[in-house]
């Protein structure tokens, strides 16, 4: 059973995203860690910290600051199923954008 509520899911977020809020929905797998490296860190059978060295690495290899296009996450929000930005992969690539490119500004919502 997912952790997300049924308006958060794809399809319906996609939905309600266009039509109350005029707003455009992408699903970027490029920005998500692999089902292994999250499986491991949600089960315990890793820490925090580990999996925070795996992502970094793994967004380096994927080299997302030359494959997504910076013009995409122009007033964009990134989203994820945690309830805080601290323990969470959304932070993460925004504080990776913003080491890679100039000028990024990342706000918690």
């Amino acid at each position: 059973m997912s952790q997300l509520a049924g308006f958060s899911k794809r399809n319906d977020l996609e939905f309600f995203l266009t039509e109350l809020c005029d707003m455009a929905y992408t699903h970027e797998t490029a920005l998500a860690p692999t089902v292994n490296m999250l499986d491991d860190y949600k089960k315990k059978r890793s820490s925090w910290d580990h999996y925070e060295r795996l992502f970094l690495d793994l967004m380096s290899q994927r080299q997302i600051e030359l494959t997504i296009q910076r013009e995409m996450l122009n007033n964009s929000v990134l989203l994820c199923s945690e309830p805080t930005a601290h323990h969470c992969h959304r932070r993460l690539v925004a504080e990776y954008f913003a080491d890679s490119w100039q000028g990024v500004r990342v706000t918690h919502l």
